[in-house]
């Protein structure tokens, strides 16, 4: 909920007064609780209209097609969340389906310029996933929007990421942290020793990272798609 209350902050000041409807789909309950608690403790709610749907993105689909709903929508926005769906050009189709005349949908995920491209197509396939997670980057997305005919631009977002702490054996952050970048529960402690070395390798490589005053920062760059109706 914290990118939500921040978006729905530049919505209220530039539509000040409007009555707002805020759907939330997230399949984590603990995630929902805590969007909630956020609410709970912010000022200047009080005409946001706020629905929390606990279910996936598919889910919801599924049910509102059920229901034979076609809800419309000024603003649609998918931030870090297409790497948890199992079909991305037609989770983007349906979404872009709700879409008002003059509404916009918008996507950020990991650019197809950082590190995390360089280190998912390089190891991904190395990951146990339990098929959990799917290493798509904005480098993936104009094939798929091109092909159902979107119009769009795309935006780069700089970011960089301090991962020093990975390479102190043993360190709690740095192995959670490693856990992020491979999307692996106990990365340091389950991968196979040689797997976990090249990668740790790669990491410091300039395709990943840039080393400055003793520190390696990753090159954690978003990519932003804003898709037209």
């Amino acid at each position: 909920g914290e990118m939500d209350l921040q978006i729905l902050s530049k919505i209220r000041a530039r539509y000040p007064g409007a009555t707002i409807n805020n759907d939330v789909v997230e399949p984590s309950a603990d995630q929902i609780s805590k969007y909630k608690e956020r609410v709970a403790q912010a000022s200047n709610l009080e005409n946001i209209k706020f629905t929390w749907h606990k279910e996936t993105a598919y889910e919801y689909e599924s049910r509102m097609n059920a229901e034979k709903k076609t809800k419309k929508w000024d603003f649609i926005h998918m931030i870090q969340m297409l790497y948890y769906v199992k079909d991305v050009p037609a989770t983007i189709r349906y979404f872009h389906s709700l879409l008002e005349s003059q509404a916009k949908l918008l996507i950020i995920l990991v650019s197809g310029k950082s590190g995390w491209e360089t280190l998912w197509k390089k190891y991904g396939s190395s990951f146990p996933l339990d098929d959990l997670c799917s290493y798509v980057s904005s480098a993936d997305l104009p094939r798929m929007l091109d092909a159902a005919g979107l119009k769009y631009q795309l935006y780069e977002l700089p970011s960089h990421m301090d991962i020093t702490s990975c390479f102190i054996e043993g360190d709690k952050d740095g192995e959670l942290l490693l856990d992020f970048l491979t999307e692996t529960l106990d990365f340091a402690k389950t991968a196979p020793p040689e797997l976990k070395r090249q990668l740790m390798e790669e990491l410091r490589k300039p395709g990943c990272s840039e080393t400055r005053d003793g520190k390696v920062f990753f090159n954690n760059n978003l990519g932003v798609i804003v898709i037209e109706p």
